[in-house]
């Protein structure tokens, strides 16, 4: 009596079919929650931008012009040697999900004493709606 151990073709393939959909599950809950860090980064550098902007206010009585910003890996908010913020911050990579695909943030001062910054979330991420909204010295807007 010589009997054969081992795994039949059927065992071995309902083995890979579950492994596979549970290797798809977890890669779709993990891109979700890249999803969310990335809008919960973009409100995130609005309020810092805020700040910086309140700061350069409180000390010049004037929110700097749009060509005095540029939202560059060596953009900064500073003005005669004082530095309010040393680098901008920039949308969050990979800009895949919609209806954000390459939007920047963008930057427009309306007068001396107002300003906009427009920027993007994916979803509705702590109170703000999906879509552009804008930062400006009033708050965050949608």
């Amino acid at each position: 009596m010589n009997k054969a151990r081992g795994f039949t073709l059927i065992e071995l393939l309902v083995v890979i079919a579950i492994i596979g959909l549970l290797s798809t599950l977890s890669v779709i809950a993990l891109n979700s929650a890249r999803e969310k860090a990335r809008n919960a980064r973009r409100v995130s550098d609005m309020k810092q931008l805020q700040t910086a902007l309140e700061m350069y206010f409180s000390d010049r009585g004037r929110y700097p012009a749009v060509s005095e910003l540029v939202f560059s890996a060596t953009g900064q908010i500073a003005t005669a040697g004082d530095v309010y913020m040393s680098i901008l911050p920039r949308n969050p990579m990979p800009r895949n999900d919609s209806p954000c695909t390459d939007q920047e943030y963008t930057y427009t001062r309306d007068t001396g004493s107002s300003y906009h910054i427009y920027y993007c979330v994916s979803e509705n991420t702590g109170g703000i709606s999906a879509g552009i909204n804008y930062a400006t010295p009033a708050g965050i807007s949608d």
